[in-house]
């Protein structure tokens, strides 16, 4: 009896070994990276925008940048991987009231760019709503580019709430007409982290002014699993495209996720638990970002000096649901070239009601 139990048990053991290494295979055989300066699709109005801007040298212009966390990250939502148990939206309706409710408060806003991070189109963790084609229905007179930056085999942890396999990206929309949109890959690690992080990527998306052109770059750069030389060389690579385009007349926005601190003193403004150092939001490099280019809310921050800084925050810790005593980050902005005149730069302050980002909205002219 006792022989059979033992020879069970081993069999057993077998069986969930095999299965774990057929799993492992699967997720490296499954893994794939798009290509770099792959061409993007343009999708046009769903319906005709009779307000459409021009624009003009004393024309004021409002871009805006969102994390959406793919529709989950509500007041109520933790996650997994930053210490929580989240993995999964709790309901389909709760995606749908998450997308629809930052689109609204950002829709009032009536901004001419939005820029959209963690934008699922098809994913376990979102109950496979296409929150592209929702954000679609919300802005209707925009002219839309999805980029692609998360396409992942099935993700079977945690086990009791797999995460599942997701595709999602970045969504940038326009009311003026946009040009030759293009996906631009950014160094990744090559260890066996690769397929726990993203396609990390950002998208240039141009809109023609004149002879010359507003370049709008929508980022999302790698968080706190990654090295910091895969950081400095997703900087680098980013820095590159801006200048160029600088170089050639055109005019530079790129706003998005930096995940990093880009303020640097976000633990002591707003009171954090865990200071920046101990933190994995880091402090953005900023001695790097080159020459004729302003990081917006450290020109603010600079501006108003560590204890009157107005903004509230963009990030909250997601370890836990948010309370309002969560730490918390500015770790999305702006970076702008020096021919833009920047009107205003300052958190739509949502309160973390939709996402554990707050969106940030940034008024500015052409010179």
């Amino acid at each position: 009896m006792a022989k059979r139990i033992i020879t069970i048990l081993l069999a057993l053991i077998g069986a969930v070994l095999v299965a774990a290494v057929v799993y492992v295979a699967y997720v490296m055989v499954s893994y794939d990276r798009l290509e770099d300066n792959l061409a993007l699709a343009i999708d046009a109005p769903l319906a005709a925008d009779e307000n459409a801007p021009t624009v003009s040298p004393d024309s004021e212009l409002t871009v805006i940048t969102a994390n959406l966390g793919f529709g989950a990250y509500n007041r109520d939502f933790d996650f997994f991987m930053d210490g929580g148990t989240g993995s999964v939206a709790s309901s389909p309706e709760v995606v749908r009231e998450d997308i629809i409710g930052s689109a609204e408060a950002l829709r009032a806003l009536t901004p001419d760019f939005v820029l959209f991070q963690e934008v699922d189109v098809d994913g376990t963790r979102s109950h496979h709503i296409d929150e592209y084609e929702l954000l679609r229905t919300q802005f209707p007179s925009d002219w839309s580019v999805f980029c692609e930056n998360y396409d992942s085999a099935f993700l079977a942890w945690p086990l009791y709430a797999p995460h599942g396999a997701n595709r999602a990206g970045l969504a940038t929309f326009s009311r003026l007409p946009v040009a030759d949109p293009v996906r631009k890959s950014l160094p990744i690690s090559e260890s066996f982290s690769k397929f726990l992080d993203l396609d990390r990527c950002y998208s240039i998306v141009r809109v023609p002014v004149g002879e010359k052109e507003l370049a709008l770059m929508n980022v999302h750069l790698s968080a706190y699993g990654a090295d910091a030389s895969i950081m400095a060389a997703q900087r680098e690579k980013l820095y590159q495209d801006m200048v160029a385009e600088r170089a050639s007349g055109n005019y530079v926005i790129a706003g998005g996720d930096y995940n990093h601190d880009m303020i640097g003193v976000s633990g002591e403004v707003y009171g954090n638990a865990t200071q920046a150092v101990e933190s994995w939001a880091k402090p953005y490099d900023f001695a790097g970002v080159p020459e004729g280019f302003t990081v917006a809310a450290k020109a603010k921050l600079d501006e108003t000096g560590t204890a009157a800084f107005p903004d509230a925050a963009t990030c909250r810790d997601a370890g836990r649901p948010y309370d309002g005593t969560n730490d918390r980050w500015v770790m999305d902005t702006f970076i702008y070239s020096d021919n833009i005149e920047c009107l205003d730069c300052a958190t739509v302050d949502l309160d973390f009601a939709y996402s554990d980002h707050n969106p940030v909205a940034l008024t500015f002219k052409l010179k």
